[in-house]
């Protein structure tokens, strides 16, 4: 996915409309996420009406407002305006998180067939590794809302760092964020030698028991039998 946008100039949504030109700041900023890609114009009646519904979508899933952990989820808009004017139009009503190439740049024109974009709006939905997961997720979006997030994301098999038990956070030593996940799979070779303590702690525990549990037996034999010991005489 990354390299899709290498060696290009992606623009923040944002006040200073921050450009990304580097590779560390495109990597940083697209690596390890699922992609959205929204081909639409600011003519397009349809385009008008679906804006407030992905917008609500995209915010649910990265704004702190609403969900603890940001998604791994980027949003790139791709303009098919005919002027800059419409297209600083659409972006003003569009989520400040939201990324866009600039009017002038003819990768849309690239991407656009590439994608086979035929009709507006359409969100093409890819996965970390640049395949496509869904070649126009619109009708997903409006009719299931976040919940085609999960789908999407258990069909990528991405690994969120939110997927973390609460106890590694305290572990200042863990290797990376899908750390926990490997635990949880593998268990480590610390792990193995606590167990195989507690199963010899276990097997102790019980022969010690065994063995109490004999004298209680033998003595108790004796007692019947009127054997009560040696006492010291006077």
């Amino acid at each position: 996915m990354v390299d899709l946008f290498l060696d290009r100039v992606l623009v923040e949504n944002n006040w200073d409309q921050d450009e990304l030109n580097t590779e560390r700041e495109i990597i940083g900023i697209l690596e390890n996420r699922i992609v959205m890609l929204f081909f639409a114009s600011a003519e397009c009646g349809r385009c008008q009406e679906f804006l407030p519904l992905l917008n609500d979508f995209f915010k649910r899933l990265k704004d702190p407002a609403y969900i603890e952990y940001p998604k791994l989820l980027a949003l790139v808009y791709v303009s098919l305006d005919q002027s800059e004017a419409q297209q600083e139009r659409f972006l003003r009503d569009l989520h400040k998180k939201v990324l866009f190439l600039t009017f002038d740049d003819p990768y849309k024109k690239e991407l656009q067939v590439r994608f086979k974009v035929k009709e507006v709006p359409t969100v093409v939905v890819l996965r970390p590794d640049g395949s496509v997961l869904s070649p126009n997720a619109v009708k997903d979006i409006c009719h299931l809302g976040c919940d085609c997030f999960r789908d999407w994301q258990e069909s990528a098999e991405l690994i969120e760092r939110s997927f973390m038990l609460n106890e590694e956070f305290d572990n200042l030593n863990m290797r990376s964020a899908t750390d926990p996940v490997r635990r949880l799979k593998y268990r480590t070779e610390d792990d193995k030698r606590k167990q195989r303590w507690w199963n010899l702690w276990g097997k102790d525990k019980e022969k010690c028991e065994e063995e109490e549990q004999l004298k209680d037996a033998t003595l108790d034999r004796k007692r019947k039998e009127g054997d009560t010991g040696t006492w010291r005489r006077r």
